[in-house]
């Protein structure tokens, strides 16, 4: 009983010095690659990069405590980063101080709803979402991951439109204009280095190298080379106008916004008010959202010239430093070569202070120490707005942690619990928000690394999270200059396993419709991205509607004997059927909602062959029936009996006979009717049927020379 509430007690059953050596270096081997990719895929979450580090420091510790998989290595991964964003951008602007809050208060929620999956042992809900739905979805996914980061990798800013798409082509275009070329480079150069260490030896870290390398050349290069101005040092009239313009848009947003908020709660308690007083707060409402969407849009439009704009700096003898427009007239007093943009997002420009870029952007200032742990505070409207996205990554981030799980179980020999593991998983996001965590999950790539280095035991994941609680109090600093384009080249490497070609193949080949679901859900959701929930939403309901459409029309096959002398369909395999006997096998439970169709098979039979005397249904397949479809079955009995055809079952299992007795449906038919098996019934049935008949050659009988005659 103690081993399932503590389960990390089984590690250390015949643990030794030897195998600590195993698991401190396995986890050693995780932390190198988990420390730079938590940061990449903190800023795919729409975090600073820090927050990837706060994921990374309580969660892959108490995943393996108390889950049930030794080798899976849990924390930030790229799709429900991805998912993540997805879900918060409608509530805040990424990396607010609300977007982070909400963040956390998602992990919260994700992790309490796998925690109570996993203690009632509900982890078999995962099912929902089939394999054609999670390929279909995990492709577009990663897709989707890698184009996001491309606006990072030319060095370009654009604002997000509505379609994940439509920022995409933003970008393109800007980058054909626009593009930082030290920037790039710094991602090329990354990339050349993963790829190439890769190739040479896998068990290099070849991430952490990429990451050490391009951070030395950004700190002794200035990559980054920011500088802060006055506005009156921009010498450019309408760059001025622009930025005034902009700070009024901003500053009409937030006011807006503080009014309709308490509009909102008004509305909320006017519980009492008369209908068309609600009915004006309602509209008073609406104005305001449309004056916001208004003001948005106006920000966004000034906020496109600036960023467009290129400086060049001019030193003058009595101002200081000055900053002329690359595209008219420069005079020839330059302080260097670089171009300077005006760094914009959606706050308001201090126009004594602004920062303007002539170089790349590098992750910053990382706080120093642990993050402060408490409960995060949890507001109810909140929770249950939360709640639907939260039930979303919590099946996808199962299913990834599972998949994986069972994979390396597979290799270990290790027994696998998949409740334990909902578990470990659901209070590895609820402690994990208590340090600042956004939701985790089990990573492919790092439980690939941790099996490889050869762990043995969750003690490796631990001394992972040991690990990035020294970088977090010792190494911060050292991170300042790495570049932003390095995070993005991580991102998009590491989401190259997710694209799966041949899964849409497999499916296809398994199922036509299970390959056309999984193609709609990849069709979709790269559609509707960033609502990437709408997609999961659309593969999930057809995968439900096929399932239904069959439990409504199950295969109902007439048998008759194949060369090999088995029973076999007819249709399929092109076989003659007798002309007096119809030997037809029910596949599935017979229920309310398929009932009708056994007898409308049946009647569509006899309008076909008007020779038929006797109806052998097959039962092997009835696994269940329910009051409906025994009404059904005694009604077709009734009807089959009064107009001169004989009826019997063969290969009814025990709970249907106990429904047949209690319902005293057994005693209508007759036990002398209810056969064991098919051949039993054909053998007693066969010859009282054929009698008086003309069939030269019954094609049910076996043929003792092992071929099947045909009509």
């Amino acid at each position: 009983m103690l081993t399932k509430i503590l389960p990390f007690i089984e590690w250390f059953k015949d643990y030794s010095l030897a195998k600590f050596r195993i698991d401190f270096v396995a986890g050693l081997t995780v932390a190198l690659v988990l420390i730079p990719q938590s940061m990449a895929y903190a800023q795919l979450a729409g975090l600073p990069a820090y927050y990837g580090l706060y994921a990374a420091f309580l969660p892959p510790m108490i995943a393996s405590l108390f889950g049930s998989s030794r080798q899976l290595a849990t924390g930030p991964v790229a799709v429900v980063s991805l998912m993540t964003a997805a879900s918060l951008e409608p509530l805040a602007s990424a990396g607010s101080e609300a977007f982070i809050a909400y963040a956390i208060i998602l992990a919260l929620t994700v992790g309490v709803f796998q925690l109570l999956l996993g203690i009632l042992r509900l982890g078999l809900i995962v099912n929902f979402l089939s394999h054609p739905v999670v390929n279909g979805f995990t492709n577009a996914a990663a897709i989707i991951i890698a184009t996001s980061q491309l606006s990072k990798l030319f060095g370009v800013y654009v604002d997000k439109a509505h379609h994940h798409y439509e920022t995409i082509i933003r970008v393109i275009e800007t980058a054909f204009h626009y593009t930082h070329l030290p920037t790039l480079a710094m991602g090329i150069l990354s990339i050349a280095i993963m790829v190439g260490l890769k190739r040479l030896n896998p068990r290099i870290p070849y991430v952490l190298v990429a990451v050490a390398v391009t951070t030395i050349i950004s700190w002794a290069t200035g990559f980054q080379h920011n500088t802060s101005v006055t506005m009156a040092q921009i010498m450019d009239e309408s760059a001025q106008k622009d930025i005034q313009s902009f700070n009024h848009a901003v500053e009409s947003i937030a006011g807006l916004s503080v009014e309709r908020t308490t509009l909102s709660s008004k509305i909320e308690s006017s519980h009492d008010a008369s209908p068309l007083d609600r009915l004006d707060l309602e509209y008073q409402s609406r104005v305001f959202t449309a004056k916001i969407d208004a003001a948005k849009s106006q920000a966004s439009q000034i906020r496109t010239r600036l960023r467009e704009m290129k400086f060049s700096a001019v030193k003058d003898t009595n101002k200081g430093v000055l900053f002329y427009p690359q595209d008219g007239q420069v005079p020839d007093a330059r302080v260097d070569d670089r171009v300077y943009r005006i760094l914009v997002g959606n706050k308001i420009l201090n126009t004594e202070s602004m920062v303007l870029s002539g170089g790349g952007a590098v992750v910053g200032e990382v706080p120093k120490g642990l993050p402060k742990l408490g409960i995060p505070p949890i507001n109810i409207s909140v929770f249950l707005q939360l709640l639907p996205y939260a039930i979303i990554i919590s099946l996808l981030g199962f299913m990834e942690a599972i998949a994986i799980a069972k994979a390396m179980a597979a290799k270990t020999g290790q027994r696998l619990d998949p409740n334990q593991e909902l578990i470990g998983q659901g209070l590895s996001n609820i402690l994990g928000s208590f340090g600042k965590s956004y939701p985790v999950s089990g990573s492919f790539s790092r439980s690939a690394v941790n099996l490889q280095a050869g762990a043995v035991s969750g003690l490796s994941s631990v001394i992972t999270s040991i690990m990035v609680i020294f970088t977090l109090l010792f190494f911060t600093p050292l991170l300042y200059h790495l570049p932003q384009a390095v995070l993005a080249s991580v991102i998009m490497m590491a989401v190259i396993g997710l694209v799966n070609i041949s899964g849409f193949v497999h499916a296809w080949k398994a199922q036509w419709y299970d390959g056309l679901i999984s193609v709609i859900t990849f069709v979709v959701t790269l559609a509707v991205a960033p609502h990437l929930e709408n997609g999961i939403y659309i593969g999930v309901g057809l995968s439900l509607a096929v399932f239904l459409y069959k439990c409504m029309r199950p295969r109902i096959s007439s048998l008759s004997r194949g060369e090999d002398q088995s029973l076999k369909d007819s249709c399929v395999h092109e076989l003659a059927t007798c002309e007096h006997i119809e030997l037809i096998r029910f596949e599935g439970p017979l229920f309310f909602a398929n009932a009708s169709y056994l007898e409308d098979e049946i009647n569509s039979r006899i309008q076909k062959e008007s020779d038929l005397r006797h109806f052998i249904i097959a039962c092997n397949g009835v696994n269940d029936i329910d009051a409906s479809g025994q009404e059904t079955l005694a009604l077709i009995i009734q009807r089959l009996r009064s107009a001169g055809y004989g009826v019997s079952l063969s290969g009814v299992n025990d709970a249907v006979y106990k429904v047949l007795a209690r319902t005293h449906l057994l005693e209508e038919i007759g036990v002398h009717n209810i056969y064991p098996t098919m051949e039993k019934a054909l053998s007693t049935v066969h010859a009282q049927t054929h009698v008086n008949t003309k069939e030269d050659q019954c094609p049910l009988l076996v043929n003792c020379l092992g071929t099947q005659s045909t009509k």
